[in-house]
């Protein structure tokens, strides 16, 4: 067993099928891989989620680091414009994308000899329609923001469009590695992106261009865009296809697409109005507690949607082990949210007085209760993605829309009672109310499934 893996390891490597991954002779690729898998479980279910953990905390590390050399290079102006702007293009990548990231996590492992025509499709749909989006929004930005005026000088404006297009198929591959279980190119792509973003800030910084924030990210990305699809195009994608030649396209896919995305709206909109509502019923400081400590309590949130994502591509490949694998990440993911959980509810005040006095006195109790809201959203996220691979969309959207209309109500209702902490509190109760009938009737979602789930 152990030689036939060193020879898939060598072949995975270049190196001929006979020749021994071992010695002198192992590439680097290999003795990484080797050292990755003595510290990583060997099971791909749970492996695969750790990794894509990784690459997401490796992405949020290194985008500090990034703006942190933005602060001391440009002016506080220009960072703050440019911290905007791009907030601003994320939002509409995030928009553009029509949620094909889940899309093709739950299609490509199935996908067989179309599995490039289905990426390929998936690219240009969703560049085509985040970048129509980017345009209205830059013609519409002097009613939508007047401070982003300098984005309607046609350089910088084509810069914006085309960083916008970029991100969303940056998102997309991130999507395409993770269903050809490629989580390790995960990693590799977010720190090219990294290094390319920072060195390109330093160029910005030297030749004293004001817009050098905005450029770099946009011309980092390229670069990711170029390395990442070179391997995904000419090694992952060329390899699934030969593993699974037989494989048929999968129907009603369009159905699925548009209910995916429709669920994927209220979710965003949970995470994402509830900052607003809190700016506008508190005011603008208030507002800054409470997004710091839902910038960090995200971190649970983040680790059980990566550990969800593999949970689908090992599904949609091995359907009859649906309950055993949705059981495994459970108890898994439980046992590494319980810890993270812990350390926050007793060190919150310290994380967060490295922000400054104000957040440790007013944002520890809203980041406890966060913390404590990720354990009942083990349970929904989980659910979401067995229904996904399961293609029982109505449940999917459903669950999406019970968790945006409960956030947002019992937030719209404490606000005003229990000031910033009553957000904290509206997230708690809305997951723990999700997930109670899901832990009740659990039998009826995760249920054992035979043959092809696509």
């Amino acid at each position: 067993m152990y030689a036939s893996r060193d020879v898939r390891e060598a072949e995975r490597a270049g190196a001929p099928a006979g020749t021994p991954a071992t010695g002198g002779r192992r590439s680097a690729v290999t003795a990484v891989r080797a050292g990755v898998a003595r510290v990583l479980p060997s099971e791909p279910l749970v492996r695969n989620g750790h990794l894509l953990a990784i690459g997401s905390l490796v992405n949020a590390g290194v985008g500090s680091i990034f703006w942190l050399f933005a602060t001391h290079w440009y002016d506080d102006e220009d960072v703050g414009l440019s911290y905007s702007a791009l907030s601003a293009s994320l939002l509409l990548a995030n928009i553009g994308q029509l949620n094909l990231n889940d899309f093709l996590i739950r299609f490509l492992p199935c996908s067989g000899r179309h599995t490039r025509k289905l990426l390929l499709a998936s690219y240009a749909v969703s560049a085509a329609w985040s970048a129509l989006v980017a345009v209205v929004f830059v013609a519409l930005v002097p009613v939508l923001a007047p401070d982003l005026d300098f984005l309607r000088h046609p350089a910088l404006g084509a810069c914006f469009v085309a960083a916008t297009a970029a991100y969303t198929i940056f998102v997309l591959q991130d999507g395409a590695l993770t269903a050809l279980r490629r989580p390790g190119w995960v990693i590799a792509e977010n720190m090219v992106f990294a290094a390319a973003k920072i060195l390109l800030l330093a160029g910005g910084a030297l030749l004293a261009v004001r817009s050098g924030i905005l450029v770099s990210w946009a011309g980092a990305l390229f670069v990711s865009l170029l390395v990442a699809n070179y391997l995904l195009l000419r090694r992952a994608v060329p390899s699934h296809e030969r593993d699974n030649p037989e494989s048929a396209r999968p129907p009603r896919l369009l159905s699925y697409a548009a209910a995916d995305y429709a669920g994927s709206l209220f979710r965003m909109a949970a995470y994402t109005l509830v900052p607003l509502l809190v700016l506008n019923s508190l005011g603008p400081d208030q507002s800054a507690w409470f997004s710091l400590a839902w910038i960090i309590g995200y971190v649970l949130f983040l680790v059980v949607r990566n550990m969800g994502s593999s949970l689908v591509v090992e599904v949609v490949r091995r359907p009859e082990r649906l309950v055993d694998d949705g059981l495994r990440v459970l108890r898994h993911s439980g046992t590494l949210l319980a810890a993270g959980v812990f350390v926050i509810v007793v060190g919150a005040p310290w994380i967060l007085a490295l922000f400054g006095p104000g957040y440790a006195e007013h944002a520890t109790t809203v980041l406890r209760l966060l913390a404590l809201a990720a354990l009942p959203n083990l349970l929904f996220s989980v659910a979401v993605d067995v229904l996904r691979a399961r293609r029982r969309m109505r449940l999917v959207v459903g669950l999406q829309v019970a968790l945006c209309v409960l956030v947002l109500g019992l937030s719209w209702l404490l606000l005003p009672v229990l000031g910033v902490t009553g957000a904290g509190v509206a997230w708690l109760l809305a997951e723990c109310l999700v997930a109670a009938p899901l832990l009740i009737w659990r039998s009826r979602w995760l249920v054992p499934t035979s043959g092809s789930t696509s």
